[in-house]
C-alpha cells in the first residue's frame, strides 16, 4: 500500500495515546523485539512529504532539495543485499527453531525467495508505518524478519513448500494451512520420499509421456472424481512448454502434482505410501516402473489395499488370473483401478459377448491392450459394424480382437482411408477382409509413412502393378516389415549370392513371403546347403522359391539324403512339393 503522509499528519498519528500505540506496535512485534522506533518529534524541516515507493527496496524517501550522489546509491544497493542475506538467515533460523537441520534449513531458505521477499516487505511496511530508522544494524534487521516470520505462524512450512515442492507463494500458503498439524521435519521427510519414488528411479522402460497421451486420447467414458482429478493434473502438464514429456521430471511436474492432490502431503509415509509401493512391487510391477503407475494415476496412493485395491483387482480375475499378469495390466493402464473404468469393463464384456466373441479372445484383448476399457461401447460399435461390412467373419473377428484390439479404437475415417488405399492397389473388398483377418496391423498403419514405402520398395524391386495384389494377398505381413532393417538387407543378401533384381522380383511374385525370412535363421543356412551339399544351381531356387519355406532339418535334409542314397536326380519341386505318402511311393518303393 502506498503511503503519502504530510508531516503534521504523521506527527499527529505517532503522538496518539501511548496505550493505543503500544497495542499497535505489539500487534506486529513482541515487546521484546529489538526494533528501533523514531522519537515522536516532527521530521526535519527540509522534509516535504513521506512517500512510499513500490521498488524492491521499498524504503521511504525524504525528498530533499539536494540530489543524491552516486556513492549513496552504491551504499543503498549494498544495504539492500545485506538485508536480503540477513532475511535468508532469519528464515533459516525459523526452520532450525522448528526442527530442521542447519544445512537443510539454509538450503530451503536460499531457495524460497518469494517467502523471504514477503517477510522483508512486511518488515518494511512496518518501518514505513512507524518511520523506523533505516540505519539499524544487520543483526537488528535479521531479528525483525525472524519475529515477522514467527508472527506468520507457518512454522517453516511455507518456505519448505516453496523450496522443495516448487509451489508459488499463494499456493504454498494455502496448502500450509491444511498441513498445520505437521512439523517441518515430518513434512520434509514426506516430500523427500514422494520425490524419491516418483523421480529418482528412472529405470522404467515404458515411455511415460507416450502412455499418458495415449490414455487421454482413447478415453471416451464418463469419469469419476479420481479420474477427473488425474485428467486435470495431466492437462496442466500438457499445457506447459514441453508438454507431457515433463511428467517424469520433478522440476516439471511435482508442483502440479501437489497442487492437484494436496492431500498427498497428509498421507503417512509408513502407513499409506510405503504399503502401496510394496504392493505394486509384489504384484509384478518392476521397481523402476512403479513411478509410472503413481504418476499416471496418483489417487492409488489414497487407496486402502484391502478395502479398495484388492476388490478392484478381483474384477479382472478371469482376465489376468495371477498377480504378475495384473501387475502387467496395471502398468499398461493404471486407470483400471478407477470405478468408471471398472464399470465400463462390464459393459464391454457384455457387448462383445452379444457379438459372439469368444471369452478367451476377450480376455486376451483386455490383457494385451487394457486401454480398450477406456473406450465406450458407443465408440466400439461402428468399427465392428464396418469390419463385418468388408467381410470379416465371426472367426476372423475373434482373431482380430484377440491379436489387435486397438483396431476397434481406430477412427472410422482412418480405417476407411486404408481400405480405399488397398482398393486403389487392385484388391477387392473380399480380399481386403481376408487381409485384415490375417494382418490387422496394416489397418492401423500410416499410409504415407508405412504402406506407401512398402509399395515403393516392391516397385523398385521390379514387382509389376499387375502382380502387386497377389503379393499382398499371399503375404500381407510384408506391409509391417521394416524397409531399412529387414527388406533391404534381405534383398542385398540375395543379390550377394548371385541373384539379379529381376530374378528376386520374379521369386517374390511367385512366393511373396520370401523377403519375410531372416537371413541368419533361414536364407543363409538353406542357401549354403543348396550350394555346398546339394550342389544345385541358383536357377532351381529361382524356379522354386518355396524351397526356403521348408524346414532344413525336418524335411530338406532327410529327403535329400534319401534321393542321394538312391542315386536319383530330381528338381527341388519334385523333392519337396510332394506330401509324405507321395514321396515315399516315388522314392522309397513303398
Amino acid at each position: 500500500m502506498a503511503l503519502a503522509i504530510a508531516a503534521d499528519t504523521s506527527v499527529s498519528f505517532l503522538c496518539q495515546p501511548p496505550t493505543t500505540y503500544a497495542l499497535l506496535r505489539h500487534s506486529f512485534f513482541p515487546i521484546s523485539s529489538p526494533l528501533h522506533f523514531p522519537s515522536l518529534c516532527p521530521p526535519p524541516s527540509n522534509t516535504r512529504r513521506l512517500v512510499h515507493h513500490p521498488s524492491p527496496c521499498r524504503r521511504p524517501l525524504y525528498l530533499s532539495s539536494s540530489s543524491s550522489s552516486s556513492s549513496s546509491s552504491s551504499s543503498a544497493a549494498a544495504d539492500e543485499e545485506d538485508e536480503k542475506q540477513a532475511a535468508i538467515e532469519a528464515v533459516s533460523d525459523i526452520l532450525r527453531e522448528n526442527g530442521v537441520s542447519e544445512e537443510e534449513a539454509m538450503e530451503i531458505a536460499v531457495n524460497s525467495p518469494k517467502y523471504v521477499e514477503m517477510l522483508m516487505d512486511s518488515v518494511r511496511d512496518l518501518d514505513d508505518l512507524f518511520q523506523s530508522n533505516s540505519s539499524s544494524s544487520s543483526s537488528s534487521y535479521k531479528k525483525k524478519v525472524f519475529e515477522m516470520g514467527r508472527q506468520k505462524g507457518d512454522k517453516g512450512l511455507v518456505p519448505l513448500l516453496e523450496s522443495m515442492v516448487g509451489l508459488p507463494l499463494p499456493s504454498a500458503m494455502h496448502i500450509a494451512r491444511y498441513l498445520s498439524p505437521h512439523t517441518a521435519p515430518k513434512l520434509l521427510h514426506k516430500v523427500k520420499y514422494v520425490k524419491e519414488i516418483l523421480y529418482t528411479d528412472l529405470d522404467g522402460k515404458v515411455p511415460i509421456a507416450r502412455s499418458a497421451r495415449r490414455m487421454m486420447m482413447h478415453l471416451s467414458v464418463s469419469v469419476d472424481d479420481d479420474l477427473q482429478h488425474t485428467l486435470s493434473f495431466l492437462e496442466k502438464i500438457q499445457a506447459r512448454r514441453g508438454g507431457l514429456a515433463l511428467l517424469g521430471s520433478g522440476d516439471g511436474s511435482f508442483r502440479y502434482l501437489i497442487e492437484s492432490f494436496p492431500r498427498l502431503l497428509l498421507l503417512s509415509v509408513e502407513s499409506n505410501m510405503k504399503p502401496v509401493v510394496d504392493f505394486l512391487e509384489h504384484i509384478g510391477v518392476p521397481k523402476g516402473c512403479i513411478r509410472n503407475v503413481l504418476l499416471l494415476y496418483p489417487p492409488i496412493l489414497f487407496y486402502d489395499i484391502e478395502k479398495d485395491i484388492k476388490p478392484r483387482k478381483q474384477v479382472f480375475t478371469k482376465v489376468c488370473g495371477e498377480d504378475a499378469e495384473f501387475g502387467k495390466m496395471l502398468l499398461k493402464y493404471p486407470w483400471i483401478l478407477s470405478t468408471s473404468i471398472q464399470k465400463n469393463y462390464e459393459e464391454i464384456i457384455a457387448f462383445l459377448y452379444a457379438d459372439k466373441v469368444a471369452e478367451v479372445s476377450i480376455c486376451h484383448a483386455v490383457r494385451s491392450w487394457p486401454l480398450i476399457l477406456g473406450c465406450s461401447v458407443a465408440k466400439l460399435k461402428p468399427m465392428i459394424g464396418e469390419l463385418q461390412v468388408i467381410g470379416v467373419t465371426e472367426k476372423m473377428l475373434d482373431k482380430v480382437i484377440a491379436t489387435s484390439p486397438q483396431l476397434l479404437m481406430q477412427k472410422p475415417q482412418e480405417f476407411f482411408q486404408v481400405v480405399s488405399y488397398l482398393k486403389g492397389l487392385g484388391l477387392e473388398e473380399e480380399s481386403i477382409g481376408r487381409v485384415l483377418g490375417r494382418c490387422p496391423e496394416i489397418f492401423m498403419a500410416n499410409i504415407d509413412k508405412t504402406l506407401k514405402k512398402k509399395v515403393e520398395f516392391l516397385s523398385e524391386l521390379g514387382v509389376s502393378q499387375k502382380h502387386l495384389p497377389r503379393v499382398i494377398r499371399k503375404y500381407p505381413e510384408l506391409f509391417v516389415c521394416d524397409v531399412n532393417n529387414s527388406l533391404h538387407p534381405r534383398m542385398a543378401y540375395l543379390l550377394k549370392i548371385g541373384l539379379s533384381k529381376r530374378e528376386i522380383a520374379f521369386m517374390v511374385g511367385r512366393f511373396s513371403p520370401l523377403l519375410g525370412y531372416s537371413i541368419e535363421e533361414v536364407l543363409r543356412p538353406k542357401y549354403e546347403f543348396l550350394a555346398n551339399t546339394m550342389q544345385k544351381p541358383l536357377e532351381e531356387v529361382v524356379e522354386y522359391p518355396r524351397y526356403f519355406s521348408y524346414s532344413l532339418e525336418k524335411k530338406i535334409k532327410p529327403r535329400f539324403w534319401v534321393i542321394k542314397g538312391r542315386n536319383c536326380e530330381c528338381s527341388l519341386k519334385d523333392m519337396l512339393g510332394k506330401n509324405d505318402e507321395e514321396f515315399a511311393a516315388d522314392y522309397m518303393s513303398v
